[in-house]
Order: structure tokens, then C-alpha cells, then sequence
């Protein structure tokens, strides 16, 4: 298969710990179980994307209020969902909605999601980054390409999401070869549509490409039609099992 292509440069080839990256369930009015199993003690969460409406909205919401609380109680790091698409919003704009992310809900970071890839880009990504930066001490910065960028963006954040999409993509999938030159804790793959009887391989895959944090779910898109991020996985209790105990080669 096109991952099984030896172990990564500078990487292990055993024991590189995965753990989760959510990347943003529906609201917790309508997702309450969801939001109360993620604040649950001994979960693998490396981070939670909390998405009010596509952005931090307009005024503080309670509920939300309450499910960042719950996570950051429990450990978890919880993220504030942004655009980065150069163009469509003014970069002031950006900055107020993370501004906002962390006077209502005390975030610890942002996912910038729709993250451009091209080498033309850098300067307003780096600028972006440069200004969250400034908002908190240490904030966690995850770019979220949803495939390989040029590599110079992996000098701008703490983690880039190098895979976004279906199962079908990601089974003949390849890593770049320049992510060799980065641990594996500096990448993350969101994966939908993946079956129960594939959670080894697709763990393999991650394991393979250096991918630590991952979202392995088997809801569907539909071609688009529906966020299949926004429920918990129907083999959540054993994924996670799996994500404890480790998969072998």
C-alpha cells in the first residue's frame, strides 16, 4: 500500500502515542452526550475545537459556557474555530472573533480552519499567527489545511492538519517527505467514513505518515451534505480502547 514505504526519518518506528484531536462536535444543546463524554477522566484528548457558529458568535453562549468549562476542569485544551481563508474576511475581523474566543470562553489556542497551502500565502498566515500570538501567553496554533502545505507554514504553528477527508482518499494516501524532517506530534488527520473493521489499518496509516493526533469517525459527508464531524464516532468506546492500548505494526 502506498503509506507502507519504511519509517520515517527521525521517527520511531514504535510507541508514538496518538491521541485525539476533536475537531468540533455540534452545539451541546443538541450534542449533550457527546460534550459530557469528552470532559470524562483518562480520555486520549490532545484538543477540542469549540465552534459556536462558525466563529465565537455574537454574545456568550451558556451552553458553550459551560461544555469549555467542563473540558478545561477535566485537562483538556480547547481551541477556538476561526477562517483563515485569505480574502474572504479582513484580517482585523480574524483577530476580533479570537479576541472574542477568549474574553467569553478562555480558550487555550485556535484552529484556523481552511488554512491556505501555497507559498504566496506565508506572509498573511505568518502575520495572522504572529497576532494570536499576542493575545495569550503560549497559545496553540493548528493550521488546518486538510492536506499537505508548502512546508515552510510548519515554522508558523504548533500543529498543521495534513489530512481532512474520506476514508477512500486516505487508505492510498502518501505523506509528504518533507514532514519527515518534524515528529509526529506536529500533525493531525481528520479521516471520515472509516469502517469499524479498518480502525487498524487507518491507526497504522496515522502511525506511518506521523500523524499523533487524529479523528477517526464513521459518519458520513455525503457529498457534502452533512458534517460528519459533528457526532461522536458509533465505535467511540473502541477506538479509544485501541488509542490506550496502542495498535502493533
Amino acid at each position: 500500500m502506498p503509506y507502507l514505504t519504511g519509517t520515517r526519518a527521525g521517527t520511531a518506528s514504535t510507541d508514538v502515542r496518538a491521541g485525539f484531536g476533536v475537531p468540533g462536535f455540534a452545539h451541546p444543546l443538541v450534542a449533550p452526550a457527546e460534550w459530557g463524554e469528552l470532559a470524562r477522566p483518562g480520555r486520549p484528548l490532545h484538543w477540542v475545537v469549540l465552534n459556536i457558529a462558525d466563529g465565537p458568535g455574537v454574545r456568550p453562549d451558556p451552553h458553550c459556557l459551560e461544555a469549555a468549562g467542563r473540558l478545561r476542569n477535566a485537562g483538556v485544551r480547547v481551541l477556538g474555530h476561526l477562517d483563515a481563508v485569505h480574502g474572504a474576511r479582513a484580517f482585523a475581523e480574524v483577530i476580533a472573533d479570537a479576541r472574542r474566543y477568549l474574553d467569553w470562553y478562555q480558550v487555550d489556542g485556535f484552529l484556523l480552519d481552511r488554512c491556505p497551502t501555497e507559498r504566496a500565502e506565508l506572509p498573511e498566515i505568518r502575520r495572522t499567527v504572529g497576532a494570536l500570538r499576542t493575545l495569550r501567553d503560549t497559545p496553540h496554533i493548528v493550521l488546518g489545511h486538510g492536506t499537505h502545505p508548502h512546508p515552510g507554514y510548519a515554522e508558523n504553528a504548533d500543529q498543521l492538519v495534513t489530512f481532512s477527508g474520506p476514508w477512500s482518499d486516505y487508505r492510498w494516501s502518501q505523506a509528504a517527505e518533507w514532514t519527515a524532517d518534524h515528529p509526529p506530534e506536529r500533525f493531525c488527520h481528520f479521516v471520515h467514513g472509516v469502517p469499524r473493521g479498518h480502525l487498524d489499518e487507518a491507526l497504522r496509516i496515522a502511525r506511518w505518515q506521523g500523524a499523533a493526533t487524529i479523528w477517526f469517525t464513521d459518519r458520513h459527508d455525503r457529498d457534502g451534505a452533512f458534517d460528519p464531524w459533528e457526532t461522536m464516532p458509533g465505535y467511540w468506546d473502541e477506538i479509544v480502547s485501541r488509542i490506550g492500548t496502542g495498535v502493533s505494526e
